[in-house]
This record gives C-alpha cells, structure tokens and sequence, in this order.
C-alpha cells in the first residue's frame, strides 16, 4: 500500500477514476504483492499508488497506454517544455476553441503523443474521447478547461513514478489477458465499465468494444478463473443505480467478499431491489 499520505494523480481526467477512493483501495492490496495488474487502467490512478515488484498497466484504449509508455520514456521537464511550446504555438487559452480545433486536427493528422496530452487540458472536463474512426472527438472546454500548475504538478509526479516502478504496458481486452503465469503471490484489480450505469465509453460509439450483458458474463467467468486458480482479486463496480440493480453481479457478489464504499444510499441491500435514486457502489474480494 502507498505510505505516503499524498497520493500520485493521474494527469488525466479519466471517466470514472478511482483517485477518491484510493484510501479505501490500497490497503486491501497485499504488502507483499508481486505483480498487480491493472487491468482497466484507465487513468492509471489505482497501478501508480500500489507497491509491487511489477504493475501492469493494461486497458483496450491503446492511446492512452501508449501515451503512458511515452511518459515513462520521455524526459519529463523536456516534455513539458514541449506542451508549453505547443500551448504557444496554438495559443490555446481558456477562450480560444479555433486554437484547439486546429489541435485537434492536427493530433487527428500525426497522432503525436505531446498533442494528445496537451488536448487534454482544453478539452471539455479534460476528457478524453474518440470516435469509431479513433479520431479525438471531444469538444473545446470552453472558460472551463487549461493547463495550470496542478495538471503540471500532477504530470511530474505521475512521470516520476512511472520511471521509479517496474511498470509494463499493455493494451489487450480483458478476454484476451493470459493469466496462466499469475500465481497467489499476485493481485488483479478490475474496474471495468458498469453495466448498469450510462457512461459514454461503454455504448459501443467510441472506437472501442462496448458493454454489456455479454461482457458482463464474460468478466463473471474471468473472474471465477483467477479464483480457481487461486489468484487474488478486486473488482470495483456498483450494484445498485437509480432504482436499477445489476443482478448478474449481485448473484456472483454472494459467493466473495462484499465491501460497500457508502452508507448513506436509501433502499438499496442485497435483499432486494433499490427504489431509491442513490448509488451502491461496492469492491468485490475473494481475498
């Protein structure tokens, strides 16, 4: 588990990032683990605070873990030398969309790592989204959205410790992760998409594999796997979203270890279906 009090954040805005919950995570990953897999990484907030011989970072969007392997490779103060350089070049601002358009369409054109990132700081919420075409897509944030000296702040310290730990980079489907080396000395978190929640990058329109009951039931099994195989695991998911519950989850949730990160939704227990419009969102062990 991470010592220190201040945890790394990841330089990106990534849809359901697990940043704020890190106190609640880290302590239930084993001291000694030697290799975690993060296997959405996503933002990469959860792999960059555990302490492990080796972490994978693993996650279908093969932008953002290529740009991960390119922060891990890069200089950090020439890198950032590179986004303020662009930052000029484009004279992006907080007002300035026909600058970011013009970014936009040039990332789209050479796929440049320093222009994705800096993208990132001027797109709406710092998101980052993609079309079928895998084209970055997502619109300028207007009066809302700029680099500043926390992203920067945020970027050195994110850089730092992806050259610090044995970080290693891959960008599969989770179906597709081979986990017959992985032993139970190892640990695999998961936070994938949730089925019953509408998150944009689970509709099937953002140039990658979307979700649903089929992926639901194939993560079931995947799981199931590692705990045949005596592989710890945790899983971050919710099993109850405004008035909805996710049975297929709630079934398999009776079999482990159940732990919920808040108390105070109304009409939501694993006794009976929510009426309330309040979120159970829970972490799943078989350890």
């Amino acid at each position: 588990m991470q010592k220190n009090n201040k945890f790394i954040k990841s330089p990106l805005n990534y849809t359901g990032g697990k940043y704020k919950l890190l106190k609640a995570l880290l302590p239930l990953v084993p001291s000694d683990t030697k290799t975690f897999v993060d296997l959405f990484s996503g933002g990469f907030n959860v792999g960059i605070n555990v302490c492990a011989e080796k972490i994978i970072c693993n996650d279908q969007n093969k932008f953002i873990i290529e740009l991960f392997s390119f922060f891990k490779k890069e200089d950090t103060e020439k890198l950032i030398s590179r986004i303020k350089e662009r930052i000029k070049c484009f004279n992006l601002s907080l007002t300035n969309k026909e600058g970011y358009l013009k970014l936009r369409e040039e990332y789209n054109r050479t796929k440049d790592f320093v222009d994705l990132f800096t993208l990132t700081c001027y797109s709406f919420n710092h998101q980052i989204r993609f079309n079928n075409s895998h084209e970055f897509n997502t619109p300028f944030g207007f009066e809302r959205s700029q680099y500043n000296e926390s992203i920067e702040e945020n970027l050195r310290r994110f850089c730092a410790a992806l050259k610090e730990k044995n970080v290693e980079f891959s960008s599969l489907d989770f179906e597709e992760f081979d986990i017959k080396n992985l032993t139970n000395r190892d640990f695999v978190y998961l936070d994938p998409p949730y089925l019953i929640t509408n998150a944009v990058y689970n509709d099937g329109k953002r140039g990658f594999k979307n979700w649903g009951e089929k992926e639901e039931y194939a993560l079931i099994g995947f799981m199931r796997e590692l705990d045949k195989r005596n592989i710890p695991f945790m899983l971050s998911n919710v099993l109850c979203h405004n008035g909805r519950r996710n049975e297929i989850l709630f079934e398999f949730s009776k079999d482990f270890r159940v732990i919920e990160l808040n108390k105070t939704y109304e009409n939501c227990n694993y006794h009976k279906k929510n009426r309330g419009e309040k979120t159970s969102e829970v972490i799943i062990l078989n350890c």
